[in-house]
C-alpha cells in the first residue's frame, strides 16, 4: 500500500495545520483545555510572491520554504508534526462500496485492485489512501470506502516544503475535505444546530473561488471559478500606476488613496457578489435545488468591507463570514485584533489543525 501520508491519519500529539495557497502560507495550532474547549494557541501567515505557487503546483520551491522557515519562527511554535492539503484538483477520489467484515489487508488489496479502474496513471506513480466511510446506505452488509489518489511528485512537493523547514508531515489531506471540517463547527452554530441547513461555502482566494454546497455533512454540489482577489490587485495598478507589489503590499495594509473605496473597491465588492450570484444559479439550474439558507464567506478576499451584505443584497440569502476561530478560547501567544481581522483566512489550515481531535 502506497501511503498518502496518511490522507485520513488519526489523532495524534500537538499538530500544526499548514495551508499552502497561490498568495500566502498559514499556521494553525490548536489544543484543548482541561474542560476539553478548544483552545488556539498560535496561528500566523506568511505571504508568497505571483507564481511561486501556480494552480497548486509549487514553481519555487526554495522561496516557499523559505517562506515556511519565516512562518514557523513567526509563530513561536515548538510543534514540529504538521498536517497539509493538496487541491481538490491534484486528488482523484471515489467511493466504492465493499463487503463488510474485510480485514485491513484484505480491504487495501481490494482498494488496489478497484483503484486501477478509476485512476488514470499507473499504481508505481501515485500515493493511495483509503477509509471506511461506514456501512453502504444501498446494500446490506457491505460498507462504504473512500479511495484518494495523487500523482507522486505532488505529495512529495508538499511533503518535501514542510521538511526543508524542519517539520515532520504526518497527515497530507485534500484542501475542500479541510475547509468541510472547520465549517461543520461553523454550521453546528446556526439555528436548530444547523440540521438540514443548506449551506454554500464560498472561499475566495486570489486566483480562484471554490464553492461547495454543505448539507448534514454531505456535500451537494462543488465547483470552482476563475475569479478571486488578485483581480482587485490589478484594478489597483491600472488606477494609481502601482508595480503588482506595491499594490499588493498597499491591499494588506489598507494604505490607498482616498478614493479607492467608491473609485475601486466597491465595484470590485459588486462584481465579486454578481459572480457568486452566478455560480449560485449555475447550482440550481444544474440541481433540483433552488435556494441555500445561509452563503458563507471564507479566503483572504472574503473579509473585504461590504461584500457580505452585496452578496446579501444580489442574492436575497443571509451571508456569513466564516470565523473558523468561533467559540475558541484565545492563548496568550496570539495578537487577537489581528487574528480576527484575517480570521477567515484560516479555514483550511485550521481544518488540518483539527485533524488532531478526529478520530
Amino acid at each position: 500500500m502506497i501511503s498518502l501520508g496518511s490522507l485520513f491519519n488519526r489523532q495524534q500529539p500537538a499538530l500544526l495545520g499548514l495551508d499552502i495557497s497561490s498568495s500566502s502560507v498559514k499556521l494553525v495550532e490548536l489544543s484543548r483545555d482541561k474542560a476539553g474547549n478548544l483552545v488556539l494557541d498560535r496561528c500566523a501567515i506568511e505571504p508568497l510572491a505571483h507564481g511561486w505557487i501556480t494552480d497548486g503546483n509549487v514553481e519555487k520551491f526554495d522561496e516557499v520554504a523559505d517562506a515556511v522557515r519565516r512562518l514557523v519562527k513567526k509563530s513561536g511554535t515548538r510543534t514540529r508534526n504538521v498536517a497539509m492539503a493538496l487541491p481538490a484538483s491534484a486528488v482523484i477520489t471515489k467511493k466504492i462500496i465493499l463487503p463488510g467484515g474485510m480485514s485491513d489487508a484484505e480491504l487495501e488489496i481490494q482498494v488496489e485492485s478497484e483503484a486501477n479502474q478509476y485512476i488514470p496513471f499507473s499504481l508505481d506513480e501515485v500515493s493511495l489512501d483509503f477509509c471506511v466511510v461506514g456501512p453502504s446506505a444501498t446494500s446490506s452488509g457491505d460498507v462504504e470506502v473512500l479511495i484518494a489518489a495523487s500523482r507522486k511528485e505532488k505529495v512529495q512537493d508538499r511533503q518535501g516544503l514542510a521538511e526543508a523547514a524542519g517539520l515532520k508531515p504526518i497527515v497530507v489531506d485534500v484542501e475542500s475535505y479541510a475547509s468541510r471540517l472547520a465549517t461543520a463547527r461553523l454550521i453546528e452554530n446556526l439555528p436548530n444546530k444547523g440540521v438540514d441547513t443548506m449551506v454554500a461555502l464560498f472561499e475566495v482566494g486570489a486566483l480562484t473561488t471554490s464553492m461547495q454546497v454543505l448539507r448534514n455533512d454531505e456535500v451537494l454540489y462543488e465547483r470552482d471559478q476563475a475569479f478571486g482577489g488578485a483581480q482587485l490587485t490589478q484594478l489597483i495598478v491600472r488606477q494609481y500606476g502601482f508595480s503588482p507589489e506595491e499594490a499588493e503590499s498597499k491591499k494588506r495594509s489598507g494604505d490607498l488613496p482616498e478614493d479607492y473605496g467608491p473609485a475601486v473597491l466597491k465595484p470590485f465588492v459588486d462584481s465579486l457578489a454578481q459572480e457568486i450570484g452566478r455560480a449560485l444559479q449555475f447550482f440550481f439550474t444544474s440541481t433540483p435545488h433552488n435556494k441555500v439558507g445561509y452563503v458563507m464567506l471564507a479566503g483572504g478576499s472574503s473579509a473585504l468591507p461590504g461584500l457580505a451584505d452585496a452578496v446579501t443584497l444580489q442574492t436575497s440569502f443571509a451571508c456569513l463570514l466564516a470565523d473558523p476561530f468561533e467559540g475558541m478560547e484565545i492563548g496568550d501567544n496570539v495578537r487577537e485584533k489581528k487574528m480576527r481581522r484575517e480570521a477567515s483566512s484560516y479555514l483550511t489550515s485550521c481544518g488540518l489543525a483539527l485533524r488532531r481531535f478526529t478520530q
